[in-house]
């Protein structure tokens, strides 16, 4: 009688580690819209009971996902002064959302943060807060620095990946054509518009956009 080839025996495990690279490079290159835990079993070939051992459902599974991302971020000591405190939190929230683009559609989709990148948050709200602004306007300073960076990062990682497929922008040939009767600025400034666009003005207008809030409230 021959022998069967099928293993025999307890299924190979899967550690957290592997699971969490996984759901990542399914984000990666599909969108966090396809990442489910059964898309994920597939791709680690086995079976969606394995996964549920170590994930509750697609939210435990992002969660978790930001939880790793954060966790491993560098947390600089920030500055005395509350004022170069917010904007220093701030700054590291910029860079780390820019080093994973994807992640910022998953956060601004859903009210899914976790507790280790809450630090961010807490010098943000905090820095306002002793700089004198009342708790509401603390967290429209806080709201308003992230509308400002997600925006940022999103559209700059979108043109990247349009740069990197060496097409003609539809833009360009726009600005290269504008009557300057009907648009007499921007007629001037449209041979240096895809130079003047792609300049990184983030911290600049980081700082404008926290020193015109501070302003406003001490008026």
């Amino acid at each position: 009688m021959p022998r069967s080839s099928g293993r025999i025996g307890r299924p190979p495990t899967t550690s957290r580690e592997q699971i969490l690279e996984a759901a990542r490079a399914i984000l990666d290159r599909e969108g966090w819209e396809k990442l489910t835990v059964r898309r994920l079993a597939a791709e680690l070939g086995v079976g969606a009971t394995t996964l549920y051992h170590h994930v509750r459902d697609k939210d435990d599974l992002l969660i978790q996902l930001l939880e790793h991302h954060a966790g491993r971020l560098p947390r600089p000591e920030l500055p005395a002064d509350p004022r170069e405190r917010v904007v220093a939190a701030a700054t590291v929230m910029h860079d780390s959302l820019a080093e994973w683009p994807q992640v910022v559609e998953v956060l601004t989709a859903d009210d899914l943060l976790g507790e280790s990148a809450l630090w961010m948050v807490e010098a943000i709200v905090g820095g306002a807060l002793d700089c004198g602004l009342s708790p509401e306007h603390a967290v429209d300073l806080y709201r308003g620095i992230w509308y400002y960076t997600a925006g940022e990062v999103l559209i700059r990682a979108r043109a990247g990946r349009r740069a990197g497929e060496n097409r003609p922008r539809y833009r360009d040939s726009v600005f290269a054509d504008l009557d300057p009767e009907r648009f007499p600025s921007l007629a001037v400034l449209g041979g240096r518009w895809p130079e003047l666009t792609a300049r990184d003005t983030f911290a600049r207008g980081l700082r404008a956009l926290v020193d015109g809030s501070l302003a406003q409230e001490s008026k």
